[in-house]
């Protein structure tokens, strides 16, 4: 698993033949089903560059797809989040963020042993304890359909989008999110279980926000765009 998740990072495009192919040649034989058997645990799903952790319950409410065409020129406009796979040395979790889109500011962020709605409920909450998009965007898995957490914005008055089924550039920031804390964090690192993982990416997404200069912001710090920007526009207003 810690060898597919690598690949797959590398090769979203890979199913499980072409990932069955590739253990071979790195000297780990593992026959396609297998394979597919551990990418479905994984909830990696070829050809879409995302791991597609959130299944659609078709009895919730979907939300239409609201950025197509739409200028983000600002924080707080739009937020996106989503789940993804992180492993640890004898087991795996799940990990989820809320992140602005314009600055890519995370502004939550939880882990959890499962895939059951209430961590990414939490992590909403606690965005919405710093601020309040205009639009929040997810995909139609049964985590951001479910009523617990529709009920969250509209509660805040909160548009909601959804991704259109099967499109994962509909939410391409989280995704670019995603690649890079695996490549700097998760792949650097041997989680030995929950809470060492816990600690180790709590330290690591303060120094994204705090530290890390994006050349697309102007190698600016996600955290000082966000607030340099609020600030303007609450004098503005």
């Amino acid at each position: 698993m810690r060898l597919i998740d690598e690949e797959y990072t590398r090769h979203p495009f890979y199913g499980a033949r072409n990932l069955s192919d590739w253990l071979g040649r790195q000297g780990y034989p593992a026959c396609r089903e297998k394979v597919g058997r551990l990418m479905k645990l994984m909830g990696i799903e070829a050809i879409y560059p995302k791991r597609s952790l959130s299944i659609r319950n078709r009895e919730h409410k979907v939300y239409p797809y609201l950025l197509r065409h739409l200028s983000i020129d600002h924080p707080d406009q739009v937020w996106c989040t989503d789940v993804t796979y992180i492993r640890l040395k004898h087991s795996f979790a799940y990990l989820t963020v809320v992140m602005d889109w314009f600055s890519r500011y995370v502004l939550s962020w939880e882990l959890s042993l499962s895939l059951e709605t209430d961590f990414c409920v939490r992590a909403l909450e606690k965005a919405l304890e710093i601020s309040r998009p205009d639009i929040f965007n997810s995909d139609q898995g049964c985590q951001y359909t479910s009523n617990n957490f529709t009920k969250v914005l509209l509660d805040a008055e909160v548009r909601i989008s959804m991704n259109g089924k099967g499109r994962a550039f509909d939410n391409i920031m989280v995704e670019r999110l995603w690649r890079t804390v695996k490549y700097e964090e998760v792949y650097l690192k041997e989680y030995l279980d929950y809470f060492s993982s816990r600690i180790s990416l709590g330290e690591y997404f303060e120094f994204y926000n705090n530290e890390r200069r994006h050349t697309s912001l102007g190698k600016r710090t996600p955290s000082e765009v966000y607030y340099e920007n609020r600030n303007h526009l609450k004098v503005m207003a």
